[in-house]
């Protein structure tokens, strides 16, 4: 391997954070190499107005830095795992998987108000369909409301009064040091949290050895790489985008892996759930499991209405 080596990422304050963390672990596991940080600002980053779910969903933060990676801009990318499509582009791999980082879903309000604290009608930034569903289900007497831009810029729309509670993942406030906006930690059984979230993936061409072996020794986790992998294997099953609730987060139970899955409706009335455990060997089959279980139960409908919906509303 070249003893330089580039990594795409975003320019905001988490995606920078994510990728120097990486770069140090690449440089603690190659001394002397020398890493090169290329900013990628991705159409998601253009476009704050819009739901992502308008736009093309959440692989519009993915789709130019993978862009950069085929055409040789760069030898290396980092995601948040949550923002990573089922699908990669061809030629290129999920190197690395690193350690999870806390995975819940936060809520904060200026005041340390908690979910069930918060008064009726009260005002809920989320740009996430998942969060919806799971808090409408909760507390039906909210509203949620579309949120966008990066973590510093929606804490401050809390701070500006334009919310009365947003939610966002706990691993980029704890990742930026803002863990003391935490006001509620939300358990999995309250809200299942995103596929994959708290994992940074580590992605490059699927001919480059000599990259996949550093990051593979640097970062991977197997561990949590096997969490993740039953979480996209529901979620690749399944086929929903952006605009639909699916979830599903993977637990070890001694030596078994546990997987819960969920897909409801975007105001909460109907939630169905999926519960496998198995084998950690076995962990995309336990997750296409899951995927069938709920499919059975009509999952598909409620997909193919929550897309319509979206085409809709172009």
């Amino acid at each position: 391997m070249s003893s330089r080596l580039s990594i795409a990422t975003r320019g905001s304050a988490l995606a920078l954070w994510q990728a120097n963390h990486v770069r140090d672990r690449l440089i603690a596991a190659a001394p002397g190499l020398e890493v090169e940080l290329v900013i990628i600002k991705t159409k998601g980053d253009k476009i704050l107005d819009v739901p992502l779910a308008r736009v093309g969903g959440k692989g519009l933060f993915v789709k130019e830095i993978e862009e950069a990676l085929v055409d040789g801009r760069a030898d290396l990318a980092v995601h948040s795992m949550k923002d990573v499509p089922a699908e990669l582009t061809e030629g290129l791999i999920m190197a690395a998987v690193s350690e999870r980082e806390d995975p819940r879903d936060a809520l904060c309000t200026t005041d340390g108000t908690r979910l069930e604290g918060l008064a009726p009608g009260a005002r809920v930034g989320t740009s996430s369909p998942r969060r919806s569903c799971q808090i409408m289900a909760a507390r039906p007497d909210l509203e949620t409301a579309p949120l966008r831009g990066n973590v510093p810029t929606r804490l401050q729309k809390l701070d500006d009064g334009k919310y009365d509670a947003i939610v966002l993942a706990a691993a980029g406030l704890v990742r930026l040091g803002r863990a003391d906006r935490i006001s509620q930690h939300f358990e999995p059984t309250e809200c299942l949290p995103a596929v994959g979230q708290g994992a940074l993936g580590l992605e490059t061409r699927a001919a480059d050895d000599a990259t996949i072996d550093l990051v593979r020794r640097a970062i991977h986790h197997d561990r949590d790489a096997t969490r993740v992998a039953a979480e996209r294997a529901f979620l690749s099953r399944m086929g929903g985008g952006c605009e639909t609730p699916v979830a599903a987060f993977a637990t070890y139970d001694g030596d078994e892996l546990v997987l819960d899955a969920m897909v409801g409706r975007l105001d909460g009335t109907e939630i169905l759930r999926a519960h496998r455990r198995g084998d950690p060997g076995d962990a995309s089959e336990i997750g296409e499991l899951a995927a069938d279980d709920v499919l059975s139960r009509g999952a598909g409908a409620i997909i193919e209405e929550l897309i319509e919906a979206a085409r809709s509303a172009d």
